[in-house]
This record gives structure tokens, sequence and C-alpha cells, in this order.
């Protein structure tokens, strides 16, 4: 069997496993995770574009210009340590987050809680004109979140005579919304985190984020609505809001994106937390036909790659015109950009241009990528955006940048990463929200479940599980 046929043929036998493992709701953060370490996988198996001289990441596809490093091994392991801080906070609460604030921040605070009056000085140092556009970006995203929350109707049904059901749309009591300090003042990270949980109507939203973060950020939790805000980064913020601490009260639910030590103290307090999800680096793809803009896609590409020297970005197209003017733009642009040192070694190990042999071969290879953030540029765009099934977040036309979701048009940018769009969405309204199910009978409704339960229960051994079921149409027929 050629190597194609045989990744291919491997793709579509784990891609098969991955999802009747993760299916109907009931999965581990685990085995949520299985489909798109299997996506990776294959990138790696099939391609060797890593360690070996191959040039085909997938069938159909080629490189033009391939990442020298992966995502998924590079995810360097964080376990042992982030294990020692949660052990630690959870059995010495405040104390051992002064320990860890001091050890990682440099930190020598003794109360973690951002006062009212620290709130108001924030605010008064905010630049007039940053107080507007944040303000705007709020009304945006609140604006959405609510056209969402409407979408998320209760219900209620008589499914058989006498047999009523339903679901209540219940807002969690108390989230924790993590908000990175990164290496400059991302004010668009706590409005989307904390706007669509008091839209939600959340009754408490906690806001952590590190002790030496732009004092311009405590605003930004302010006017977002943070009804508590507290300066304690890292996986000790996490595991604060995971089981409480003398002055961080515990959570419901622990939301918003951090590096790998947050993110690795996210999986291990789920259970008893709830969490949005476990995300990597960032990522943009851009899938292109002839009709793409080299320009604007090498800009769009590296207006990602500066967030982080980890970050994935990428373009698939058709075009193999279009894929080498893409790659002399983006040396061009790299060459004026003043965050280039941190761009330029995200697109030498991360970034990647491939050439597919036709438009099936570009949508299964975006699909298999499942990018956080996808744009497409073709002549059609949104025809083609109908025919892609994965990915965070999709911005269809060249006239919608990833940019402007970023900072302030109104969708949520706290998105799936690392393949995690092939079976999960992003953050939104709903994340805040439960849908609880419920049922009532009358003597009917049991007339009409009661036979078949009891003798499903008995052929099954369950006894207790007869008795029940059979005593309340005994009693009615006792009564009758």
């Amino acid at each position: 069997m050629a190597k194609t046929d045989f990744a291919k043929k491997l793709w579509q036998n784990l891609n098969t496993y991955a999802r009747s493992n993760c299916g109907h709701g009931k999965v581990t953060f685990v085995s949520r995770q299985l489909l798109a370490f299997l996506s990776q996988m294959l990138l790696l198996i099939e391609g060797d574009a890593m360690t070996q001289n191959t040039n085909s990441p997938y069938p159909g596809v080629t490189y033009v210009k391939a990442p020298e490093r992966s995502s998924v091994s590079d995810n360097a392991p964080v376990e042992t340590l982030v294990s020692e801080i949660i052990a630690n906070v959870r059995k010495n609460g405040d104390a051992a987050i002064r320990q860890y604030s001091a050890r990682f921040d440099k930190s020598d605070l003794e109360v973690f809680e951002v006062t009212a009056a620290e709130r108001e000085s924030a605010l008064a140092e905010l630049d007039p004109q940053t107080r507007k556009d944040t303000e705007f970006a709020i009304a945006n995203v609140r604006k959405f979140a609510e056209a969402q929350l409407a979408t998320i109707l209760p219900l209620e049904v008589e499914t058989l005579p006498g047999v009523h059901m339903g679901h209540r749309v219940i807002p969690i009591q108390r989230v924790g919304c993590y908000v990175p300090g990164g290496r400059y003042p991302l004010l668009s990270a706590p409005i989307m985190t904390i706007v669509p949980a008091k839209v939600a109507g959340v009754d408490e939203v906690i806001a952590c984020l590190p002790p030496n973060a732009h004092k311009a950020m405590i605003a930004g939790c302010h006017l977002s609505g943070a009804d508590r805000i507290f300066r304690i980064g890292g996986a000790q913020a996490i595991a604060a809001m995971a089981y409480g601490t003398e002055s961080v009260p515990a959570v419901n639910k622990i939301v918003g994106p951090g590096n790998a030590f947050v993110n690795e103290a996210k999986r291990q307090v789920f259970g008893p937390v709830g969490i949005d999800q476990l995300a990597g680096p960032s990522e943009i793809f851009v899938v292109a036909d002839s009709t793409g803009d080299a320009e604007m896609i090498a800009t769009d590409l590296l207006a990602q790659a500066e967030h982080d020297i980890r970050t994935r970005v990428g373009l698939i197209t058709t075009d193999k015109a279009l894929a080498e003017a893409v790659l002399t733009e983006v040396e061009a642009q790299l060459q004026t950009l003043s965050t280039a040192t941190t761009a330029r070694e995200a697109w030498i190990n991360y970034g990647e241009i491939t050439v597919c042999e036709d438009e099936a071969a570009m949508i299964a290879y975006s699909d298999l990528i499942a990018a956080e953030h996808l744009q497409v540029h073709t002549k059609d765009a949104k025809a083609f955006a109908k025919k892609l099934r994965n990915y965070g977040s999709l911005f269809i036309g060249e006239l919608a940048s990833v940019v402007y979701s970023d900072k302030c048009s109104g969708t949520n940018h706290t998105l799936p990463t690392m393949g995690a769009g092939a079976y999960t969405g992003g953050l939104w309204v709903g994340a805040y929200v439960k849908i609880a199910t419920h049922q009532w009978l009358s003597e009917e409704g049991v007339k009409q479940v009661a036979p078949p339960a009891a003798r499903q229960s008995a052929s099954e051994g369950l006894e207790g599980h007869r008795r029940a079921a059979q005593l309340r149409l005994d009693r009615m027929q006792a009564g009758n």
C-alpha cells in the first residue's frame, strides 16, 4: 500500500475510533482531547516534515514552507510542578499563594484583592481614548452575547400522554475568569470572559490576573463587570479559584486562556470544578484560491504571529503562485515589523504554506488542522465557508480580519486550539449556563412508562429498579 493511501486509511480508522469514544457528551477531557491528538499525529506520521525530507503533510497537499517544529511535541510537560502548586494551595491557602507570587512573579503582596479605591485609580489613569475603545468592545461583545442567549430557550413538552419533560436554562452561580498578563496589556482579554458571564446571569464573577499585570488590565476587568478582582497569576490562581483560600472564594467554573502552567492547572482541577477548554498557543490559517491577496494574507498571518513565539500560522491554497508570493511577502514585512523578533521565530518554527491539488484537498486539510482562527479568501467566500466543518471561529471574505474579533467586533476570541475545533466551538454565553432537564408524570404517564421500565429492570437483574417502577403502578391499581 502506498504511503499516502496508508496514511489516509489510518486517519479514517483513528477518526472513527476517536469519535466512537468521544461521543454522547459523557467524556473526560482526556478522551475529548483524543481526536485532536490523533489529528496531529497524522501530520507527523504521514508528513514526517519535522524529521525527514518529505514534502506532503496530507494526501493531495504539498509544502511550500513547512514548519520546523511540532506544536504538539513542543507542549513541554509541566504536570509535576503544577500538581505540587495545586496541592500546596489547597492545603495552605493564602500562605501558598504568597510563596508562589514571590517565586514566580517577584510580588510581595499581602492583600490580593483589588480594592474599590484601586479600581477607581486604575480607571482614572486609563487613557480616555483607550477607555472609549474598551467600552466600544464591551458593548459589541455584550450585544452578540445577548443575541446568542436569546436562542437558548427553556423547554416544556409532553412526549407521551401524561409524561411531561423539559429543561431550564440556569446561570452558573460563581465563575472564575483567568486574565493573562502577557507582554502587552491585552484589554480585550477580560472583556471576552467577563462580559458573557454577566450577560448569562452569573451571580458572581471572580477575576484573577498576575500581580505584575498592567494597571490598565484592572480597569478592563472593572469595566467588563468583574465583581471581585484578585492579583494572583499562574497555576496558583487556578488552584485558588478551584478550591478556595482565606481570600479567594471557590468557583463553580474557570474560564480564560493562559500559559502552559495555567492550562495544565485547569486540566488537573477539572471535575470538582468545570473549565471552558484546554487552550494552546494561538493559531491562524487562511484558505485561499488564486484570488487571494498576498500582501493582505501575509499581514494577517504576522498579526497573529506577533502574539507569541509558539503561535501557529499558515496558508492553505490551491494556487502555487499565491503561495510563493505570500512567502516572499512575509519575509519582506518582517523587515519592518516592530514585533518581528517574536513574529519571525513563530513563523520559522510553526509557520507553514501548503499547496493543494484541488478544492477538495484544501477543505480536507483545513478540516484536519481545525484552526483556532480560519480566514476564507476565495472567489465566493460565503459559498466556500459552508463547506468547512472544523474551526474555532470563521472569518468569511478578505474584509473579515481576525484582528477585528480579537479586539472589538463582538464574537469571542477565546477559541479551541491544537485541533480541538474538531469537536467544540469557542467560549460563548452558553458556557455560563446549565441546561438542566426535569420531568413530571400524571397517573396516565405512569401507566405509559412503568410496565416497560419494570420489564427492562427485571431483564437486567436490577430488582430494586423493578420494585421502584412497579410500586407506583401497583398503588394506582390498588386505589382503583
